[in-house]
């Protein structure tokens, strides 16, 4: 995780100090010293993080790319972040190419089944009208054959019943071709709506099409200050990305109203977190003002971030106040306040020394330097609790004496 400023500022401040300490005068070492200090002590965990607004509205692209066959679309277009919109306004435009060419497919399955559509008609048509004319032909012929059976009265009773027998089987005839011309006509009535069916399909296919490529047109939902979405691993959706259709998100709109820094703890102090723990915090571009904030979320699994080997935890703290000067990706340095003693005495870390398992201080009194065993309590960044051992006011030294042997215990 990079280092923000501030802490940039604290390693240079310490490397001078280093420094300092190296070139100083052995003899003069010994004037480097420390006044044990009461009042209250606080014990921080202090963090870089990055606002966020706690709430936010995604603009996305369409929601029907993944019905057409299209899994990933282009953005070639994109407003630049920080602009402010109103609802309505362009923010993006995503790639035409592939939907276009979706487009052409469809436009011209529709003019084949439109095509198929008209010569099955047709077809139909001219069908339709060779069965009648038959049928008509067959009416013709009954009228015939019932004149030759009415003659055949005075005939022979073969004559008479060879004409009788024609009759029946040209009235038979004419019966089954009717029957055939209902049938046929169902059969291309069927026909013809399967085929309007598929071309009622294409069309639609066509249309919805059409409408998707208007769609690839990102407008904004309402008004607000766009913001570049980020993916999983930090990096900036801008002109030129890749979405995909199960999240289409091309940027956002935060709620600038209420925000919140997102930072991340180291494995070592992430049990002392929890929620409610108040957070006094900066903002780099502005380092002189201060705001306050609260834990609201405490993950409770670890991750890996880039370029970092130690697991960290991210947590959320929530800012309390509102201000114009707040933008999103803008770098915080938090503290987070775990624990303040109040009244309590506290010196320099670096003004204890250890002889085996004694923790002692070298003290300045009147009468020259004494070592002084302590009892310590807890610790913070800089400082450490003494229990017992030294009183408020008292002078200790921050480095140890060569001759710190021969210096007698108090």
């Amino acid at each position: 995780m990079k280092l923000s400023k501030s802490k940039w500022l604290i390693v240079g401040s310490l490397i001078s100090v280093l420094l300092i300490f190296l070139l100083w005068p052995k003899d003069e070492r010994n004037n480097l010293k420390a006044v044990v200090t009461k009042g209250d002590f606080k014990i921080e965990v202090n963090t870089s993080g990055e606002l966020k607004a706690k709430e936010s509205e995604d603009i996305k692209g369409p929601t029907g790319l993944r019905s057409h066959g299209i899994w990933q679309i282009k953005i070639t277009d994109l407003i630049t972040e920080g602009s402010y919109v109103k609802a309505g306004e362009y923010v993006a435009q995503l790639d035409k190419s592939e939907v276009g060419t979706k487009i052409i497919a469809a436009s011209t399955e529709v003019e084949k089944i439109t095509s198929e559509y008209e010569q099955a008609r047709l077809d139909t048509v001219i069908e339709m009208m060779q069965l009648k004319d038959e049928l008509l032909n067959l009416t013709y012929a009954i009228e015939e054959k019932q004149l030759i059976f009415d003659q055949s009265t005075y005939e022979a009773p073969a004559v008479r019943r060879q004409s009788e027998i024609d009759l029946e089987k040209t009235k038979r005839s004419h019966s089954q071709k009717a029957n055939n011309i209902l049938l046929k006509r169902e059969q291309n009535t069927a026909k013809l709506r399967q085929i309007q069916l598929s071309l009622n399909q294409e069309q639609s296919t066509l249309t919805r099409l059409e409408e998707l490529l208007s769609e690839l047109k990102i407008i904004a939902p309402k008004d607000g200050m766009v913001v570049y979405k980020r993916t999983w691993d930090g990096t900036k959706i801008t002109s030129g990305s890749q979405i995909s259709v199960w999240d289409p998100t091309v940027a956002t709109l935060p709620d600038l109203s209420k925000m919140v820094t997102q930072t991340y703890v180291n494995e070592i102090d992430i049990s002392n977190l929890k929620k409610g723990l108040h957070v006094s915090l900066s903002v780099d571009a502005f380092p002189d003002k201060v705001f306050t904030g609260e834990v609201v979320d405490v993950a409770n699994v670890g991750e890996q971030l880039p370029n970092s080997d130690s697991k960290v935890f991210e947590v959320t703290v929530e800012i309390n106040e509102q201000d114009t000067l707040l933008r999103p990706s803008m770098t915080t340095n938090n503290n987070i306040l775990i624990e303040e003693l109040k009244e309590v005495l506290y010196i320099p870390q670096e003004g204890v020394f250890v002889n085996d398992t004694i923790s002692y201080v070298v003290v300045e009194s009147g009468i020259g330097l004494k070592k002084q065993k302590v009892t310590l309590g807890k610790t913070n960044a800089n400082y450490v609790v003494v229990k017992e051992g030294l009183k408020e006011g008292e002078e200790i030294l921050l480095v140890k004496p060569e001759d710190v042997e021969s210096i007698a215990w108090r």
